[in-house]
C-alpha cells in the first residue's frame, strides 16, 4: 500500500464529480442497475477513484443480479478495510479503500465458492483499468 492520502473537503470536491464525492466521501450509494461497472466483464484491475489504489480483480468479479458490482475477493495486498457499520437500521460491514478512506460498499456473507463473500461495490468509488 502506498502513503495514507489525506485531503480537504475542497480538495476532494476539485478531484471528485458531485455523484464520486457524495459516495466516496459522504459514504453515499448510487442507485441499484445505474452504475457504470453492474454489467462490466471487460479484463482488469479496479482501482480506487479517489486515490488510484489498486482494489479488485475482473478474475474475481461476478454477476450477483444486486444491482452493483461485485466481487468475491479483493486485489493481493492490504488495501481494503472493513468497518462495522450500523446505519439505516442495518447491520452491514462497511469497506473503505485503506489509502484514503474512500467508501466502497459493503461485504456480505452471501457470495459464491470459494470465498463466500460478495463485495457490493458503488461504481462510482471505482475504475476500470483495462488489462492491455
Amino acid at each position: 500500500m502506498s502513503d495514507k492520502i489525506i485531503k480537504t473537503k475542497e480538495e476532494w470536491l476539485q478531484q471528485l464529480t458531485p455523484e464520486q464525492y457524495a459516495i466516496c466521501r459522504e459514504k453515499g450509494t448510487e442507485r441499484p442497475f445505474t452504475g457504470k461497472y453492474n454489467n462490466t466483464d471487460t479484463a482488469g484491475t479496479y482501482v480506487c477513484a479517489c486515490c488510484g489504489e489498486e482494489l479488485f480483480t475482473s478474475d474475481a468479479k461476478f454477476n450477483s443480479s444486486c444491482g452493483w458490482p461485485s466481487f468475491t475477493k479483493t486485489a493481493p495486498g492490504d488495501t481494503v478495510e472493513e468497518h462495522e457499520d450500523h446505519t439505516l437500521g442495518m447491520w452491514r460491514t462497511e469497506v473503505t479503500c485503506k489509502r484514503c478512506d474512500s467508501h466502497l460498499g459493503h461485504v456480505f456473507n452471501d457470495g459464491p465458492p470459494p470465498t463466500g463473500l460478495r463485495y457490493c461495490i458503488n461504481s462510482a468509488s471505482i475504475k476500470l483499468v483495462e488489462k492491455s
